[in-house]
């Protein structure tokens, strides 16, 4: 049971804020050092993992990629296009997203978003255009920063419940492969997946709800930074007067 040390060294290394990547290094080498691993083991299966799971890292070939359209315009291009919509709030945009994100995962096509491939060029630029239109000024940065977290929420609840629903996604063969061995049952991966069904109807909802009443916290939270604002420049021209 030692070996479970290395969990609390992830559980640690969260809630002191380190680096996750770092935090995971060394949680892996806790681990083997304590399961009995020699060094040149430990550093060979962190190099037999990292080849046999090289599909996890294929995200950062998009990573150039994004990087080019960026420099040429397609964030600007983005909030140009939602700056002409304008009865499309920031709530409903998102929501509208998450719906079209469960979809797409439902079927399978998981890899067709993600923070660094859709919600970081395209979905954040767009939301923070309809916020902006909607007020008529820009966002100030921690309101910014806001509509950012939701955009990047909106993408993982979106794509965690939808893909439940198809029955060849790894989270579903995984509960089904173990559930058969270990209790010697007879579950099919289509049961799990119609079962999947209501909770992703659920987290629409719910979440979809929340995202509309994002409209609403940043229209109370607009005023009163353009309060704060108000005052600060009236503080200044009445101090500008005194001199």
């Amino acid at each position: 049971m030692i070996v479970l040390l290395g969990v609390l060294v992830v559980i640690l290394g969260f809630a002191t804020r380190r680096n996750p990547l770092l935090v995971v290094g060394v949680a892996g080498i806790v681990t083997g050092l304590l399961g009995k691993l020699s060094p040149q083991e430990v550093l060979a299966t962190f190099g037999n993992s990292f080849a046999s799971a090289r599909s996890v890292t294929v995200f950062v070939i998009t990573l150039p990629v994004i990087g080019l359209l960026e420099r040429y315009g397609l964030q600007e291009q983005a909030r140009t296009l939602i700056g002409r919509l304008g009865k499309l709030t920031t709530g409903r945009f998102l929501a509208l997203y998450l719906l079209i994100r469960q979809l797409t995962a439902s079927v399978g096509l998981t890899s067709i978003g993600g923070p660094a491939q859709s919600v970081r060029p395209l979905i954040a630029p767009m939301a923070e255009a309809a916020a902006e239109a909607k007020a008529g000024r820009p966002l100030p940065q921690k309101l910014r920063e806001k509509v950012r977290s939701h955009a990047s929420g909106a993408d993982t609840i979106g794509v965690f419940f939808g893909e439940d629903c198809f029955i060849a996604i790894g989270s579903i063969l995984l509960i089904t492969g173990f559930v058969n061995s270990t209790y010697d049952q007879h579950l099919e991966p289509l049961h799990l997946a119609l079962w999947a069904i209501p909770s992703a109807i659920c987290a629409f909802l719910i979440h979809g709800a929340r995202l509309l009443n994002l409209d609403r916290q940043l229209e109370r939270e607009l005023a009163v930074a353009a309060a704060e604002n108000d005052l600060t420049t009236h503080a200044g021209i009445r101090t500008e007067d005194a001199k």
